[in-house]
């Protein structure tokens, strides 16, 4: 039986999360669901000796960079506050760019994009990399087409992950490639994990507060949209509400909250929705009804444009079984 052979790339200063996401996910793969083709996982460092990370814990490379030869299943670079220094490391860059000619896959992890970028392996291509850190990787390298949204992106054989836990996302996502979902699901279920996210589902976590409004007018608005969502929420009439013109409106919710009245009710509804699909049985009907989307297609739509995933399979991803599920008058009674 012939192991699928995954090699990921530290570095000193490498992000221990980065790398641990995923070798711990591929041995759970192995123990759960004893796969025809198991992965075999190697560490591999500059020179195979120790590699102190980023939170200074040291970790014990299994493999020399310079002496690993291919054929690679996939070969995974980690990112860290490392990664300036390895991908101006000429060595290590051609070590990465000659491995990456061997593997059937390459990926990165956060900041890892950045050491595929200096070899090259991303010119032409698409990418992600951490949002804090997207301006950057496209302004030193103008020939990859950043996007840095998703949790992570594939271009041919090309995949980058996010920022840190992403690897979760990433490495799930090959399992489910080389496996099939079902052992997908089991390795995200033993890893606790609630939901596989889908790899264009923005980097912001699903209910990222806002800033709290330190204008009177916005925060009260804001109580009341929270409050109400079914409710007319038009900017005429939160306006009217206000005692303010639509106009005066827009200017204070873009300077408070960044976005305009309109998408920010938008984006209210939809995180109300998503709270309402993970904790009720209601009829999807009921859900945009009460979170003021006038119809189920019209809460799919807004709901699939912010969140990545349409709202039938995040509510079969978090209430996999109706077990344990209160009835639908007890949810609408607490």
């Amino acid at each position: 039986m012939t192991a699928r052979l995954m090699v990921v790339v530290a570095y000193e200063a490498a992000e221990l999360l980065d790398i641990a996401c995923v070798t711990t996910t591929l041995a759970m793969a192995n123990g759960i669901g004893a796969p025809e083709v198991p992965y075999q996982v190697l560490l591999a460092g500059p020179g195979g000796g120790p590699l102190v990370c980023g939170s200074g814990l040291v970790l014990g490379s299994e493999q020399s960079l310079e002496r690993i030869t291919g054929p690679l299943d996939t070969l995974i670079v980690s990112g860290g506050t490392g990664f300036e220094r390895a991908a101006a490391d000429d060595r290590l860059v051609g070590h990465v760019r000659r491995l990456a000619r061997e593997s059937r896959r390459v990926a990165s992890v956060c900041t890892g994009a950045g050491v595929l970028a200096a070899a090259g392996l991303l010119d032409g291509r698409r990418a992600t990399t951490h949002w804090r850190f997207a301006r950057q990787l496209a302004e030193r390298h103008p020939q990859v087409t950043v996007d840095p949204a998703p949790i992570y992106v594939r271009d041919g054989h090309v995949y980058t992950a996010a920022g840190v836990t992403s690897a979760l996302d990433l490495t799930l996502a090959f399992i489910e490639e080389d496996h099939g979902p079902e052992l997908a699901r089991q390795v995200a279920r033993d890893l606790v994990v609630y939901l596989q996210r889908p790899g264009n589902q923005e980097q912001m976590s699903l209910f990222t507060a806002t800033p709290p409004a330190r204008d009177d007018v916005v925060r009260a608005l804001v109580e009341h949209i929270a409050a109400h969502p079914e409710q007319d929420l038009g900017t005429a009439a939160l306006a009217a509400r206000a005692g303010v013109t639509p106009r005066h409106l827009t200017r204070l919710f873009t300077q408070q909250l960044g976005l305009a009245p309109g998408r920010y009710v938008r984006r209210t509804r939809t995180e109300a929705a998503a709270q309402l699909l993970a904790s009720t049985a209601l009829p999807m009907e009921r859900v945009a009804a009460r979170c003021g989307f006038g119809s189920a297609e019209a809460l799919r739509q807004a709901f699939t444009q912010r969140f990545g995933i349409a709202p039938s399979r995040y509510r079969a991803a978090m209430l996999p079984t109706r077990e344990g599920r209160k009835s639908e008058g007890e949810r609408e009674a607490v």
